[in-house]
């Protein structure tokens, strides 16, 4: 069964598609689904609207990470390391650096 946070969601962003918070709620929702396609779909919606939104970097990678997409997922950690610093988001730059290691 699918997640049920993830149809009101899609609601908000027929309603407001810049809604940065209803982008990031959608793609940790079907992450928590499995479906990780369509979780890197809507973080990088997210983040096309809030290129600032460090946490969504953390969640992306991890997605892609999970789709075996190890360069994309190498990327996606640098360019969050990137911005969470600039954020002061030591939380997220420490997790997006350990995933990175852990890509070898």
């Amino acid at each position: 069964m699918a997640n049920p946070r993830i149809e009101p969601l899609k609601k908000v962003l027929g309603i407001d598609p810049n809604d940065d918070v209803a982008w990031f709620g959608l793609g940790k929702a079907y992450m928590e689904d499995s479906n990780f396609e369509a979780a890197v779909q809507a973080l990088e919606g997210c983040l096309k609207v809030k290129p600032t939104y460090s946490a969504a970097y953390y969640a992306l990678a991890q997605s892609l990470h999970k789709l075996g997409r190890i360069e994309d997922c190498r990327l996606i950690c640098d360019r969050g390391i990137e911005v969470s610093t600039k954020n002061g988001d030591a939380m997220v730059t420490k997790n997006l650096g350990l995933l990175k290691q852990a890509l070898g």
